[in-house]
C-alpha cells in the first residue's frame, strides 16, 4: 500500500470511530502535512482519494469536511458494456488536434512530451554518422522486419526484464500507432468485435473506425484500471476477436495495472481465445525504481502482440516503433509491405548508432526525473488556482493529469472557450465513443513550468468559475 493510501485509510478509521463527525472540518493540507509528517503531495493525493470515495467533501475557500453518511461508498451497481456497431470519432479528434498544433497555443492538450527533454543533438549526430555510410544495400537490409541490429537491441531490453523475445519476432514500424494498427488488422476482419477501455487512447478508436470494426467499451477506473467483471461479461456475451488495452501508464488516466491484475487479464483473454493488443508506449516513463512488466510477460500461449516505440521516451519525430508479434510476425510484415512498405532506413540506422553509445538509460533516468518534477509543479499550480470542486486524478508515472469538472459542466465547452484564449486541453469526448457531454479532460504536464503555464492554469480556473456561475 502506498503512502497516500495508508494516510487515507487512517483518516477513514478515524471517521468510522467518530474522531471526525459528519460536517466537521478536517485539518487543512498544510496542517495535515505538519501533523502527519507526510509530504504535501501525499496528503493532497490522500484527500483526493477520500473525496472520490465519498468520505469527505471540498468546500470552496473553506477546506475539506467529513461527508454525510449517505454519501459514503455503496455497493456498485452492475456495470454494462457499451456496444458501438460503428465508430465515428475521427472528425472531432482531427479538429481538436489541428487546433492545438498552432505554436502560439499553450499545448496542455498535446499528446507528446516536451521535445526539449530529448537528446536531439546526440541523435542528430548519429543521423549524420549513418548518412555518410548508408549504401543501397544497407537500405534494402532495413526492409521489413527492419534493421537486425535494432531488433536485437530491442530484444536485449526485453531480456533485461526477464522476457525471452527473439529479434525474429520483432517487426520495426513507423511509430507505435502503425504497430498497433497492423496488429489489429492481422487478427480481425471488418465487422469483428474488439474490446477497448473507456476512456481509452483515441488512436484505438480511429483504428476501429478505419478498419470498420465494432467496439465493446469496457469501463475503466482511474485508480484500479479496467473493470474485470465487465470484461468477463463482454467476453462471454460477444464473439470478441481482439482486446486493445494499455496496462502501463494508461492514456488518458495514467494508472498502471498491478501484476496480479495483469496476470488475471492475460489468463481471462487466453481462456476465451482473444488476442491482446498491448499498447505499451509509456512503459519507460515510470517513477519508481523498477520498470513495470508488460502484460505479455504473463502470456504463455503467444496470444499477445506487444507494441511500443521510442516516440514518447527518446524522440517523437523519428517515428520508430515496433511490435513483438510472435506467431503473427510474418503476417504483419506482409501487411506492412502492402501499406507503408518499410520504416525509414536512415532513421533505423541512426537509432542503432545512438543506442550503441550506451547513453540511452542515462537519458531515461533524467527524463523520468524531469517529468516527475514537472507533474508535481503542474499539480500544485492546479491545486492553488482551480475551484475545489474540480477533482485532479494523479498517478505516479507519465506526464498526464486527468481532471474532472463538477456536474453538469462539459469539458468540451471548456476546451472551446480555452482555445479562444490560446490554451488547449484534451476533452474527455476524445477518449470515448459516447456522444453525451463529458466532465473530464486530460492535461499534459511535461512542459517546463513558468509564467506562461501558470497563466494558462489561471485562465482555466477563471473559465471554470464562469461556467459554474
Amino acid at each position: 500500500m502506498k503512502k497516500y493510501q495508508r494516510l487515507a485509510q487512517q483518516i477513514i478509521e478515524q471517521i468510522e470511530l467518530g474522531a471526525w463527525r459528519p460536517g466537521e472540518r478536517l485539518p487543512s493540507l498544510r496542517e495535515q502535512v505538519a501533523s502527519s509528517g507526510f509530504s504535501f503531495m501525499t496528503v493532497g493525493h490522500a484527500y483526493q482519494l477520500l473525496e472520490s470515495q465519498g468520505y469527505i467533501t471540498a468546500r470552496p475557500q473553506s477546506g475539506y469536511y467529513v461527508a454525510p453518511r449517505s454519501h459514503r461508498p455503496q455497493p456498485a451497481p452492475a456495470v454494462h458494456v457499451q456496444r458501438d456497431e460503428t465508430v465515428d470519432i475521427n472528425t472531432s479528434i482531427f479538429d481538436i488536434l489541428q487546433a492545438s498544433r498552432d505554436a502560439s497555443i499553450l499545448p496542455f492538450g498535446s499528446a507528446f512530451p516536451d521535445p526539449r527533454l530529448f537528446p536531439l543533438q546526440q541523435l542528430n549526430r548519429s543521423l549524420a554518422n549513418v548518412s555518410k555510410s548508408a549504401t543501397a544495400v544497407s537500405i534494402i537490409e532495413n526492409l521489413p522486419p527492419g534493421n537486425v541490429a535494432l531488433r536485437q537491441a530491442i530484444s536485449r531490453r526485453y531480456a533485461q526484464q526477464g522476457m525471452k523475445i527473439s529479434a525474429d519476432e520483432i517487426v520495426i514500424t513507423a511509430g507505435a500507432l502503425e504497430a498497433l494498427n497492423l496488429s489489429l488488422q492481422a487478427v480481425t476482419e471488418p465487422g469483428d468485435w474488439v474490446i477497448v477501455e473507456t476512456p481509452c487512447f483515441y488512436g484505438a478508436l480511429q483504428a476501429l473506425e478505419r478498419l470498420r470494426l465494432k467496439a465493446l467499451s469496457v469501463p475503466t477506473d482511474v485508480h484500479s484500471g479496467i473493470d474485470m467483471q465487465a470484461l468477463e461479461q463482454a467476453l462471454k456475451t460477444w464473439p470478441v476477436k481482439a482486446c486493445w488495452l494499455m496496462p502501463n501508464s494508461q492514456n488518458p488516466l495514467g494508472f498502471t495495472l498491478s501484476a496480479e491484475k495483469k496476470a488475471r487479464l492475460v489468463a481471462l483473454l487466453t481462456q476465451h481465445n482473444v488476442t491482446l493488443i498491448e499498447d505499451d508506449v509509456y512503459s519507460e516513463l515510470y517513477y519508481g525504481r523498477e520498470k513495470p512488466l508488460p502484460a505479455k510477460a504473463w502470456d504463455k500461449e503467444d496470444m499477445t502482440l506487444h507494441c511500443s516505440s521510442f516516440s514518447k521516451c527518446l524522440v517523437a519525430g523519428f517515428r520508430i516503433g515496433w511490435v513483438a508479434a510472435g506467431k503473427h510476425a510474418q503476417r504483419i510484415q506482409q501487411l506492412q509491405l502492402m501499406s507503408t512498405l518499410s520504416t525509414s532506413s536512415p532513421i533505423q540506422m541512426a537509432l542503432v548508432d545512438y543506442l550503441a553509445t550506451q547513453r540511452y538509460d542515462a537519458h531515461l533516468r533524467r527524463l523520468r526525473r524531469s517529468l516527475a518534477e514537472r507533474k508535481q509543479q503542474a499539480w500544485q499550480s492546479l491545486l492553488r488556482h482551480l475551484p475545489a470542486e474540480v477533482k485532479i486524478h494523479r498517478q505516479e508515472s507519465g506526464y498526464f493529469l486527468w481532471l474532472e469538472l463538477p456536474a453538469p459542466l462539459d469539458a468540451g465547452e471548456l476546451s472551446e472557450r480555452a482555445l479562444a484564449h490560446q490554451v488547449s486541453i484534451a476533452p474527455g469526448k476524445m477518449f470515448s465513443t459516447a456522444r453525451e457531454p463529458s466532465p473530464f479532460f486530460r492535461l499534459n504536464t511535461s512542459w517546463q513550468w513558468g509564467d506562461r503555464e501558470e497563466r494558462g492554469v489561471m485562465l482555466l480556473a477563471s473559465l471554470i468559475r464562469q461556467m459554474m456561475e
